[in-house]
This record gives C-alpha cells, sequence and structure tokens, in this order.
C-alpha cells in the first residue's frame, strides 16, 4: 500500500507539472497568446498552421540543414553559425542570416563573419551584405549575383556539376567550369561594392561571365579613379580628375 500512496503521489505531482507547462505555454489552446518579459531558448521554429516552417531562429548547434519543397537536407558545416533561416511557402530556404565571431585560443586568431542573404527562387544567393574579419584582413561588401532560373539548373545540379568537375585535370576542370558559365548554368557576381584590402573602397560592374568590366576606384589617399577593361581584365582606359 505504502508503494501504491507513492507512486500515486508521484503520478499527481507530475500532472500537475504539465497542467501547469500547458498554463503558460498555451499547450492546451494552440490559440492562446501568451506574453513573457524573457525567454531562454536554442532554437524557435515560427510555423504555418499546416506546420510548415517559414522561419528558425537558431543557436549553433541546433541549427538546421537546407531546406527544399519540405524537406530538410542535413549540412554539418552550417554548424559553425548562429543565426536564422527565411523560408518561403512551399518550404524551400529563401535566404538567411549567419552570423559567428571567436577568437582561437593562444594563438589569437580571429574568426568573425556575417552574411545576409536573399535567395532567387528554389536557387541560390541573388543578394548578400557580407563582412568578414580575422587578424589580416576585414572586408564590408554588398553583392548583387546573376542566378539562373531553377529549370536551367537546379540545386541538385551543383552536386553533379562538383562530380563530373573532380574527374577532370586542372586544366580540364577550367574549361569545364567556364563553360557552364558561357551557357548560363552558373551563378555569377554581377555588382560589388565594398572596401579593398588596401584600405581603400570599389565598385566593381561585370559582365555576364563574372569579369570586371569597370571599376570605380577610391583610394587609403583618397585619389579617385574610374577604370574600363577588356574580357582579359587589362585597363584599356582610366579616368582620373584633372590635377
Amino acid at each position: 500500500m505504502t508503494h501504491l500512496k507513492t507512486f500515486f503521489a508521484g503520478a499527481t505531482t507530475m500532472a500537475s507539472a504539465l497542467a501547469a507547462v500547458f498554463v503558460l505555454t498555451g499547450s492546451s489552446d494552440p490559440g492562446r497568446k501568451a506574453n513573457f518579459d524573457e525567454i531562454t531558448v536554442g532554437r524557435i521554429n515560427i510555423v504555418e498552421p499546416d506546420g510548415t516552417r517559414r522561419l528558425i531562429i537558431s543557436n549553433r548547434a541546433q541549427f538546421p540543414g537546407a531546406f527544399h519543397e519540405g524537406k530538410e537536407i542535413e549540412r554539418p558545416n552550417r554548424r559553425t553559425f548562429a543565426g536564422m533561416l527565411f523560408i518561403n511557402e512551399e518550404g524551400t530556404e529563401n535566404g538567411g542570416f549567419l552570423q559567428k565571431g571567436s577568437i582561437e585560443g593562444a594563438s589569437g586568431k580571429i574568426d568573425s563573419g556575417l552574411s545576409l542573404t536573399f535567395d532567387r527562387f528554389r536557387q541560390d544567393q541573388a543578394l548578400q551584405l557580407l563582412n568578414t574579419d580575422n587578424e589580416k584582413s576585414q572586408r564590408t561588401a554588398v553583392l548583387i549575383n546573376d542566378v539562373p532560373n531553377f529549370k536551367v539548373t537546379s540545386m541538385d545540379d551543383h552536386p553533379r556539376f562538383r562530380e563530373e568537375a573532380s574527374k577532370l585535370d586542372r586544366p580540364g576542370q577550367k574549361a569545364y567550369w567556364n563553360k557552364l558559365t558561357e551557357e548560363g548554368r552558373l551563378g555569377v557576381n554581377r555588382i560589388w561594392l565594398g572596401n579593398t584590402a588596401e584600405k581603400g573602397s570599389s565598385l566593381q560592374l561585370k559582365d555576364a561571365q563574372g569579369r570586371v568590366r569597370m571599376m570605380l576606384l577610391v583610394g587609403a589617399d583618397g585619389k579617385a579613379e574610374i577604370q574600363m577593361l577588356d574580357e582579359a581584365g587589362k585597363v584599356v582606359r582610366s579616368i582620373t580628375p584633372p590635377l
């Protein structure tokens, strides 16, 4: 009898605890609203009424993989970042925000970066705001990319491209990637705006193959210049202020 009393007492305590959780979280009523002054969590999934995930905010340890048409694709390499993922109505990744920053032990090596991206539908990033920082350099830039329609190149094509390229020697790989670029099968950067390694600033305008064709430059010394380049990257005309 004593054992039965202990069992029922424990069950009553657990039931009370669960009831408290339901009251606090609104779990007994999905339509209930709750207000909190502070909440500490590892990950938050924002979902539609049908369960489709639309926004995920996560720490590094629980950061999700990639999402494509409602299916999650494992991406362990993403677990070096914390941040959030944007997901569209069909359950496909639509961009996101990633951030990290640390100093490695006695070496003092800095590993810091932030990236805000917006993807083309069922495709890779078309717009990126980027900041990277380490002991050697710091870079901040806005990148605008041409990304092919998903019917031309799908996200599933990229692993196949890499596998086919891996079977070729180095010159063959370069020719393979160049051919895909010329066919419009790959995304290319078209506009790059940011600082330079020489502590200047630069606006780079590129052609459909990602080759720089015009640059607006301001050096660390304040000197301004406009450069026009040919397909090989050679400056064919330069405009500078009169002396």
